[in-house]
């Protein structure tokens, strides 16, 4: 549980950074995005569904199977926990994202490998 809190978000290498209004893992998140420019190589889809409305900036994202789409400030986009995707930001983009409450494992892919996270990135 945080609350009014600042934290890198998507591992070491993913230059996101959180800034956390609320987030109750088992209830739901409240989170303001700071996407600076780049992307890690690990496509990956989340613990929970997510509600993203772009504040500033362009994204664009891909999807493990094969579809791009592009976002840009004003635009709100749905993540289920199903999306296989990774997010490259074109310069400084900002969004606030919502989120419902966390399933306790997710994937990411690692050079072709599946690997399952949970809470805290662990491994399992």
């Amino acid at each position: 549980m945080r609350f009014f809190s600042k934290a890198p978000d998507g591992g070491k290498d993913s230059g996101l950074t959180g800034y956390y209004l609320i987030e109750i893992k088992s209830l739901f998140s409240i989170v303001i995005l700071d996407f600076k420019k780049g992307t890690r190589d690990n496509y990956h889809n989340h613990a929970f569904n997510a509600w993203t409305f772009w504040l500033k900036g362009t994204v664009i994202e891909y999807h493990l199977n094969g579809v791009t789409k592009i976002f840009t400030g004003g635009m709100f986009k749905k993540t289920p926990r199903s999306t296989f995707h990774k997010i490259e930001p074109w310069g400084r983009a900002w969004a606030i994202s919502f989120s419902g409450p966390w399933k306790n494992y997710w994937n990411e892919s690692r050079k072709g490998d599946i690997v399952t996270l949970t809470h805290g990135r662990k491994e399992i």
